[in-house]
């Protein structure tokens, strides 16, 4: 059996931030910049104050099953929800989207290189 890999998204939007708890993450947002957004596998925080209070981890997981996306996406939840609570940051709309990459259709590129060399 193969293991799959799982990207998995958890959004949600900060609710009811403290000038405190706004400053410290303003202070802190070069380290959370979209443009350095990666998939790890301990969870990759991303947001914009400026433009608005919602934020996204991505997490990096895997399985060997296909129903091992559903663990995947419940520990990435779980992960962001301990983040979050344990610096004391209140939030709304929380919502968890996965990607089994082994299900995900080829791009162009990746389609015409398999055609070159046969399996």
């Amino acid at each position: 059996m193969s293991t799959r890999t799982f990207r998995i998204t958890v959004r949600g939007v900060f609710d009811a931030l403290t000038a405190e708890q706004r400053a410290d993450l303003l202070s802190r947002a070069a380290d959370h910049d979209i443009l350095t957004a990666a998939f790890t596998p301990e969870g990759h925080l991303t947001y914009d104050l400026a433009a608005r209070a919602a934020f996204t981890f991505r997490f990096l997981d895997s399985g060997e099953e296909e129903a091992d996306i559903l663990l995947a996406t419940e520990r990435a939840e779980s992960a962001a929800v301990r983040w979050l609570s344990d610096r004391g940051y209140a939030f709304k709309n929380l919502r968890a989207q996965a990607e089994d990459l082994s299900q995900a259709p080829l791009a162009k590129r990746q389609r015409r290189a398999a055609g070159r060399h046969p399996s």
